[in-house]
């Protein structure tokens, strides 16, 4: 019997640690209303740190046999963040922002697996932007239709791939460069413990920004 491809046996492998991430507490109360659109600018907050971090060891991994061929251009989702930023935070935000602990770990470890691990880099590669490509857009939809921003505008950017006119076939071929990785059982392993980890990061951050919701509602 044919093995599975590779991509299906990451997403089988983190599907538990996927549905506990997008039913965290603070991602429940967003997606389904309860919190107000400081909440929204908080959450957008700290995925700047995240990508920032991304796209920094992307930028330095875009010749390297296996991170490479992951980094996409037209990914890039730190200038559509500031723009969103703009908006949501006004001038100056900048020297404001400030990275939750559990951001500031997540960040730290994608320019860690950079520097010395390119599959580590691509495992939170994938967990981040094929997710934004994918269930990103249901966040989209409610921060258009709660809070008013134009569809696709300001406010809201970070969820647009202008530059990826199919994303399905984007998707498509973006698993199979999974597929294609050239790793053995022992990095395959590592490899899914760390999409793992991935998704444990951000669940992370989605408990700090619900503590810090709740004291501001003190």
């Amino acid at each position: 019997m044919a093995s599975h491809p590779f991509s299906a046996v990451v997403r089988a492998a983190v599907r538990e640690q996927h549905t506990e991430a997008e039913e965290s507490a603070f991602m429940t109360d967003l997606l389904g209303g309860g919190l107000g659109v400081r909440a929204y600018a908080d959450y957008t907050e700290q995925l700047w740190f995240v990508y920032r971090a991304l796209e920094d060891g992307g930028r330095a991994l875009a010749g390297d046999p296996v991170a490479g061929p992951f980094v996409r251009p037209e990914l890039w989702r730190v200038p559509a963040l500031e723009r969103d930023l703009d908006h949501l935070r006004g001038a100056g935000w900048r020297e404001r922002a400030v990275p939750l602990p559990a951001t500031e770990r997540y960040a730290a470890r994608v320019a860690e697996v950079a520097r010395g691990w390119p599959g580590g880099y691509v495992a939170h590669h994938y967990t981040r932007y094929l997710g934004d490509l994918s269930g990103g857009q249901v966040i989209r939809s409610l921060a258009e239709r709660t809070w008013g921003f134009a569809p696709g505008g300001d406010g809201v950017r970070f969820y647009v791939f202008d530059a990826i006119a199919n994303p399905a076939a984007f998707k498509r071929d973006y698993r199979l460069l999974l597929d294609a990785l050239p790793f053995g059982p022992a990095e395959r392993a590592r490899f899914l413990t760390e999409c793992g980890d991935a998704f444990a990061h951000n669940s992370a951050v989605f408990a700090d920004l619900a503590t810090g919701t709740a004291r501001a509602r003190l």
